[in-house]
């Protein structure tokens, strides 16, 4: 979808040409012996799981003419990067070898933390092209089981990161470089970033609406004019009569 996956495409290729890399259906490269996994460009790891994170992904609703999908994993290793999610499972299988997700593509995320088993994370995943997810399903849900701890951990790792994405990718919008191939989020800066705020201009021939103008003999009357105050409750006594009129009788 962005510049990235552009830039994973394109590796994976040079990878199947020199035959030295394992690519795999969800756009993750594993080096041969090594437990990690290839980096796109400028990006970093900022959190990583215990071993023992199961992973679960399936369609959340079934619409006419949609292919429902499964897949899970009793256990691997979920990464969060400055760009993207990658879950390697501790023994790969042939419906789940990897999983990837670009961080603006997560939805509706929030941590669970059940009375009974271990905390979980759950997202709506927009699926990328190609990516190995039937292209009739607009949306998977994913859960992520931590075994071993680390969900309020990872969940506010990811909360971070898509802030400033999120930030950025608003900054290019109002810039005109919001395009999909435009974007690329390896090189936003990983310190934290300043509030969005909307930018207004000002264009020659604009007029400012000022505050209205209140003159000192305006603003002296307002203080000479009277002010009501409510009457001060007073006690009755045995001499005062409420509400009743003496009238003289006529003998």
């Amino acid at each position: 979808m962005y510049q990235f996956h552009q830039e994973q495409l394109s590796y994976s290729l040079l990878a199947a040409q020199e035959k030295k890399l394992k690519a795999r259906k969800s756009w993750v490269m594993t080096s041969p012996g090594s437990e990690s996994f290839i980096k796109l460009p400028n990006e970093e790891i900022l959190f990583s799981s215990p071993q023992r994170t199961s992973l679960q992904l399936s369609t959340p609703n079934t619409y006419p003419g949609s292919q429902p999908y499964s897949a899970k994993s009793d256990g691997g290793i979920v990464y969060i990067t400055n760009q993207r999610i990658v879950y390697l499972p501790t023994t790969p299988t042939a419906e789940l070898q990897s999983f990837s997700s670009p961080i603006l593509n997560l939805q509706d995320t929030f941590v669970r933390a059940p009375f009974f088993g271990a905390n979980y994370w759950t997202a709506n995943v927009k699926p990328v092209s190609g990516g190995g997810i039937p292209p009739t399903n607009s949306a998977i849900e994913l859960r992520l089981t931590f075994r071993e701890g680390g969900a309020f951990d990872f969940h506010n790792t990811y909360e971070q990161i898509k802030e400033r994405l999120y930030q950025a990718y608003m900054v290019a919008r109002e810039s005109g470089r919001a395009g999909d191939s435009n974007m690329d989020f390896g090189n936003v800066h990983l310190e934290q970033l300043p509030a969005y705020e909307a930018c207004s201009t000002v264009e020659d021939g604009d007029e400012l609406e000022a505050p209205p103008y209140e003159s000192p003999r305006e603003v002296e009357n307002q203080e000479d004019e009277p002010r009501i105050l409510s009457p001060v409750p007073i006690r009755p006594t045995r001499d005062t009569t409420i509400g009743v009129e003496k009238s003289s009788s006529n003998s």
